[in-house]
């Protein structure tokens, strides 16, 4: 229909928000969205990760394969990622992927000398831009005092007396869709909002000991009893999985209808935990403009073809004539 406009205003509320953890709520749109936001955390926000290493000695017991993979894997610190050119596109090394515009390059010179096994660990990656570092370097200098097990530094080999490891290696910018380094996110997930009605009318037909019973049929502490009025009470909504034991329970107790659970259509709670690469709070910012740049993409193809078309018309009139 003509005039008639479907476009929705998003709301987003901050719930918990941790460097590397966030929690909000998304509302006033359907599920489409709320994936497609999910799909771009995961896998199109991009990051740095170490994408071509050179080994130039290696008498460790891990052969270089296996040591590339694991540098591969180390979460580095990815503040500057989405202003770098991905190594393909970037015409100041013609796509080669080694200078300032679309890589950063580390280099590791480890030897055991001493008859102790000897961890080399991402502390000994020395990098060249200060701002790309393994994230567990920058969690290291934020903390103060003994330093824990975790704090040495994610371990990519041990060495003996008398090995040796020895290599250069560039990191570039990436996306998850292309491999899992680069995905700047440990885990993003959305449910929706549940809508919970307890028909107090029916719960009160209900004698103590059942109520306690029903209460305590839900796996998740979703309800519980008011200890002054005795009343089942919604303690934590959020905390039902949809599981329906209770609406099971319920029918059980030959009291369908107990309680009614609706998911709301239009309102979920996300949870994101990142790696460390960026920030929760900033992960979901560069998400949000990542998928404004493929709306964007989608309606400038779309312009081309109506114009195309147009063009298209044009030409068969002209022939025509």
């Amino acid at each position: 229909m003509e005039g008639v406009s479907y476009q929705r205003f998003p709301k987003v509320k901050i719930r918990e928000l941790k460097d590397d953890y966030l929690k909000f709520e998304l509302r006033e749109t359907d599920a489409s969205m709320a994936n497609a936001l999910r799909r771009v955390m995961l896998a199109e926000v991009p990051t740095i990760a170490i994408d071509l290493v050179e080994i130039e000695g290696n008498s460790s017991v891990l052969n270089d394969e296996f040591i590339a993979h694991r540098l591969g894997l180390i979460p580095l610190t990815s503040d500057r990622a989405m202003g770098m050119r991905f190594s393909r596109d970037c015409d100041a090394c013609d796509g080669d992927g080694q200078c300032e515009f679309c890589s950063v390059e580390f280099h590791l010179h480890v030897r055991c000398d001493s008859d102790q096994t000897l961890d080399v660990t991402s502390h000994d990656l020395v990098s060249s831009d200060p701002s790309v570092v393994p994230v567990d370097v920058v969690q290291r200098s934020d903390s103060v005092g003994y330093e824990t097990s975790e704090q040495r530094g994610i371990i990519i080999v041990k060495l003996r007396r008398g090995q040796e490891l020895r290599l250069r290696a560039i990191a570039r910018k990436g996306i998850g869709k292309d491999h899992a380094k680069w995905s700047p996110a440990a885990t993003v997930t959305f449910m929706y909002e549940p809508d919970i009605h307890i028909n107090e009318d029916l719960m009160e037909t209900l004698s103590l000991d059942e109520k306690r019973e029903w209460v305590e049929s839900s796996p998740t502490k979703v309800f519980g009893l008011d200890p002054n009025t005795q009343q089942v009470v919604v303690i934590d909504p959020e905390a039902y999985t949809y599981d329906e034991e209770v609406i099971k329970k319920a029918e059980a107790m030959r009291k369908p209808g107990l309680v009614e659970i609706y998911a709301k259509d239009d309102s979920f709670i996300f949870t994101v935990e990142s790696t460390g690469a960026v920030k929760a709070s900033q992960l979901f910012i560069n998400a949000i403009e990542v998928l404004k740049q493929k709306l964007d993409a989608v309606r400038l193809s779309e312009d081309t073809e109506e114009a195309d078309d147009q063009f298209g018309e044009l030409g068969a009139h002209m022939r025509g004539g």
